[in-house]
């Protein structure tokens, strides 16, 4: 290590401001595929790490460090897709979607996906499993009703992420507590601060988008008659289809093993999906692996014939195959950030941004952007915690501020941010599980972008701020 090469800010900046520029022109502005321009990115990383004097074991094995880390989140990815096509298989999605369309107004539609997945977030501490389970649910319903699908994943995201944040039972909640080294519910208690505004503007905009001509033109009566009715035709309903959920949901309040709990959660589904609707095994697997499709019930002597097409565009989902093309984007954005983390690129970056912070709302704008560049250039949500808390924590002491103000910082521009940047595990997950594209979503995802916002004028306005005796002070008088 002491023979490489020092990077200077410039050539530090130069792989993280190619990646943002790759992106933005090539994803945002002129539409291209997102995996070459991260494998690009990637590649400048690697050239950089070549020329401190890295060689290309070097690279690969930090590039499978980070590969190996993101595994569990690969098999979580797998193993959605075969929840959304095992359940379309036992009419679980079906039938909350059928009493979704059946209960919920479409001026209503999103403040209750927000409220809904809200609910269920603070009760697991889990996002990803209330955007799993009754999020895919919602989307179905709001397909149904013909509110722009945007708007539904924006509000399914907010609402998931209000419990990962406040949650006692939230492993990013209580990891942001540990890394700033401050109590779990004063974290809690402080990030009220920031979380309860974000949570009234994000409904006011819901329910106010949900009575204007913001959610567009909504389904008739008719046709949402048409749905449910084909439904009711299709599938046998009973209260035992909720079961595969009610699994999911148990074993994230009791902190079970994710990957075991989904994948007896699919078993339950086809058994559900043999017994009650009459499939065989053999479907049931296909259903696992390929997804569900419509014409499983030709099988059964059903006629599909006539019906609306929008109940196929509902129930043909899901497979652990559909999340291969995931699968590829979550190598190339790991492959990327493999790279950058051998170069050593982002100690360089924060630790200039250290020197220039004089002022308490300096100091959380610098931990705001800091945060979010770690999310962005890492791709992981925990380092997005965990590398601000160690940069910045002597400088929070030094300036008389309470640790708490730290680890709300890092919770507002870390974990509700993730989802809303693309090539994140979380921005992966939510797109690929709500079937959104995460830029068509992030306007919506009012929740998740609003507590930065406050979070920076509370610290240029001094509102909210927890403070201590300055460290200087205390070394004054201990002298």
């Amino acid at each position: 290590m002491n023979n490489k090469k020092k990077l200077n800010l410039g050539l530090a900046m130069l792989p993280i401001v190619a990646m943002l520029l790759l992106l933005i022109v090539g994803y945002g502005q002129l539409g291209l595929r997102i995996e070459p321009l991260l494998l690009v990115s990637a590649t400048i990383a690697a050239a950089l790490a070549w020329w401190q004097g890295y060689r290309w074991n070097d690279i690969i094995e930090s590039i499978v460090a980070k590969l190996a880390k993101a595994m569990p989140v690969i098999m979580i990815l797998i193993c959605v897709g075969g929840l959304i096509g095992t359940w379309m298989f036992s009419g679980t999605i079906p039938y909350m979607v059928y009493w979704g369309l059946k209960l919920i107004s479409p001026q209503y539609i999103l403040i209750a996906a927000f409220f809904i997945t809200s609910v269920i977030s603070v009760c697991t501490g889990t996002s990803w499993g209330a955007a799993g389970t009754v999020g895919v649910a919602l989307m179905g319903v709001a397909a149904g009703l013909d509110v722009p699908l945007a708007a539904a994943a924006g509000a399914v995201v907010s609402g998931a992420y209000f419990g990962d944040k406040i949650s006692p039972l939230s492993d990013s909640t209580n990891f942001a507590a540990i890394v700033a080294d401050t109590d779990l519910y004063s974290h809690i208690q402080h990030l009220m601060y920031t979380t309860i505004p974000s949570f009234v503007l994000a409904a006011v905009v819901y329910l106010i988008a949900g009575h204007t001509s913001a959610v567009g033109s909504v389904a008739t009566p008719e046709k949402v008659t048409e749905i449910v009715t084909a439904l009711e035709g299709l599938y046998h309903f009973n209260l035992l289809l909720i079961l595969p959920p009610v699994l999911v949901l148990w074993g994230a309040v009791t902190k079970r093993p994710v990957i075991p709990v989904m994948l007896a959660a699919c078993t339950l589904a086809i058994f559900i999906g043999v017994l009650l609707q009459g499939f065989n095994l053999q479907q049931g697997l296909n259903a696992l692996m390929d997804g569900f499709n419509l014409s499983m019930f030709t099988a059964q002597g059903h006629s599909i014939t006539g019906i609306a097409l929008d109940v196929p565009r509902l129930l043909n989902r899901g497979g652990m195959s559909s999340m291969m093309s995931t699968i590829l984007l979550v190598f190339c954005a790991f492959s990327f950030a493999g790279a950058l983390t051998l170069t050593g690129a982002l100690t360089v970056i924060i630790n200039r941004l250290l020197k220039v912070v004089h002022t308490t709302g300096q100091l959380i704008a610098a931990t705001v952007a800091t945060t979010i560049l770690v999310t962005g250039a890492t791709s992981d949500g925990k380092l997005a915690l965990l590398i601000p808390a160690e940069l910045f924590k002597g400088a929070y002491r030094r300036m008389g501020l309470d640790n708490k103000n730290l680890s709300r910082t890092v919770e507002d521009a870390g974990t509700v941010i993730e989802p809303l940047i693309p090539w994140t595990a979380a921005g992966i997950y939510m797109a690929t599980t709500l079937g959104v594209s995460t830029l068509d979503l992030l306007p919506w995802a009012i929740q998740c972008y609003a507590a930065v916002v406050f979070a920076l004028i509370y610290g240029f306005t001094g509102f909210g701020i927890a403070r201590i005796q300055p460290e200087n002070d205390l070394q004054r008088k201990e002298a």
